[in-house]
C-alpha cells in the first residue's frame, strides 16, 4: 500500500495555481498520479478541463513533459511516444527509464477518444491511461456522455414535461477495458486516496498497457458545495454506484466493500442534477437506479469470487 510519509517527501510534479475550479477532483487525481511515480513520466492530456485549467498559457502546472492532444486521441499521442522511446532504447540511443500517461476525461475517453483508447490497448503499449470521469462533457457545456449515469439532468438530457434526464444507463468502459486482455484494470476514486494511488503504482509497474477509471465527481456539472467533493466521492463508493476494484491478468479483486451498503438516495440526494428524481410523479425512478446499481454489484461480487448477500424476503399480500 502507499505509504504517506514516503509521498509527502516527494517534489511536487503537478503544482498549484491551476484555474479548476474550487473542489475539482481531476487536480487532485493529476496530482495523486505525478506521486505514485518514480520514474521520470511523460503526460498526455485530451482537451478538456483538466487540460484548459493546468496550461493556460504561458503558465502549466505540470512540472514533467506534457503533450496536449486534440479531444479524442490523448492514447494514439501517447502511445506513440512510447513506441518512438522503445525504438531509442533499441538502437542503444536512450537507456533511461521512463513512465507513460493519458489523461482523459469520460467524453474524450468513453465516447470519441474509445477508438484511439482501444487501439492503443490492443497494441500492447506500455502506457497507462487514466480517465478523469466526471460523467459528463463539463469543458464544454454539461452535455451528457457515455458515462452519464440514469436520470441525471444535463443540458441536452433536460428535465420538464417530456423529459427525465438521461433515459439510458451508463457505459461499463471497465469491463470494457478488461475484454482487451490488458494485464492491468481497475476503478478509483480520490476519496480514497491510498486504494487509488496503490493501484496507480501497480499500473505504472505493469509492463504492458493499464487503465484505471477514476470518478471525478465535478461540483460544477453535479451542481454540489465545493468542499463535499470528497464525501461525494466517498458515497458513491459506499453505496456501490462506483465500486472499487481491480483486475490483474483476467482476475477480479474488490479493493474495498461498505461495511454496510448505503441507499443510493444518499447519493443522489446530494447532487441538484438529481433533484427531479424525488419530485411527485417519479416515484419509480430511484427504486431503477437501485435496482440497477445492486445487480451491477452483485455481478461484482460473483465474477471476484464474492458471496453475493441474501436478499430481504419478499412478503405477498
Amino acid at each position: 500500500m502507499a505509504n504517506l510519509k514516503e509521498l509527502s517527501r516527494k517534489p511536487e510534479r503537478f503544482t498549484g495555481g491551476h484555474r479548476a475550479c474550487a473542489g475539482c477532483s481531476a487536480p487532485i487525481v493529476a496530482r495523486m498520479l505525478m506521486m505514485a511515480a518514480d520514474e521520470p513520466v511523460v503526460v498526455g492530456c485530451a482537451t478538456g478541463c483538466l487540460e484548459v485549467t493546468s496550461t493556460l498559457f504561458p503558465y502549466t502546472s505540470w512540472n514533467t513533459p506534457f503533450i496536449h492532444s486534440a479531444f479524442e486521441n490523448s492514447a494514439a499521442t501517447i502511445s506513440g511516444v512510447e513506441a518512438a522511446y522503445q525504438s531509442l532504447k533499441r538502437q542503444g540511443k536512450y537507456d533511461r527509464e521512463v513512465r507513460f500517461v493519458a489523461f482523459g476525461g469520460d467524453g474524450g475517453t468513453y465516447d470519441i477518444g474509445l477508438q484511439s483508447l482501444s487501439g492503443a490497448m490492443e497494441r500492447g503499449h506500455r502506457m497507462l491511461y487514466i480517465c478523469y470521469n466526471n460523467e459528463a462533457y463539463m469543458n464544454t457545456g454539461v452535455q451528457r456522455s457515455g458515462a452519464t449515469m440514469f436520470g441525471a439532468e444535463t443540458t441536452t438530457t433536460p428535465v420538464g414535461r417530456k423529459g427525465y434526464g438521461k433515459k439510458q444507463f451508463e457505459k461499463d468502459l471497465t469491463a470494457i477495458m478488461v475484454a482487451h486482455g490488458i494485464p492491468y484494470v481497475a476503478q478509483g476514486s480520490p476519496s480514497f486516496w491510498n486504494d487509488l494511488i496503490t493501484k496507480m503504482q501497480k499500473a505504472l509497474a505493469t509492463d504492458g498497457p493499464s487503465f484505471i477509471n477514476v470518478l471525478a465527481p465535478c461540483r460544477l456539472g453535479w451542481a454540489f458545495p465545493p468542499e463535499e467533493t470528497i464525501e461525494l466521492g466517498r458515497l458513491a463508493v459506499n453505496t456501490c454506484a462506483w465500486p472499487l476494484y481491480e483486475v490483474v491478468n483476467g482476475e477480479y479483486k474488490i479493493t474495498y466493500k461498505p461495511r454496510e451498503k448505503m441507499p443510493i438516495e444518499a447519493y443522489l440526494k446530494k447532487q441538484t442534477k438529481y433533484r427531479h428524481l424525488f419530485r411527485p410523479g417519479n416515484e419509480w425512478m430511484v427504486p431503477a437506479f437501485q435496482k440497477h446499481v445492486d445487480e451491477k454489484w452483485e455481478r461484482l461480487l460473483s465474477l471476484a469470487g464474492e458471496p453475493i448477500p441474501a436478499k430481504e424476503p419478499v412478503t405477498v399480500g
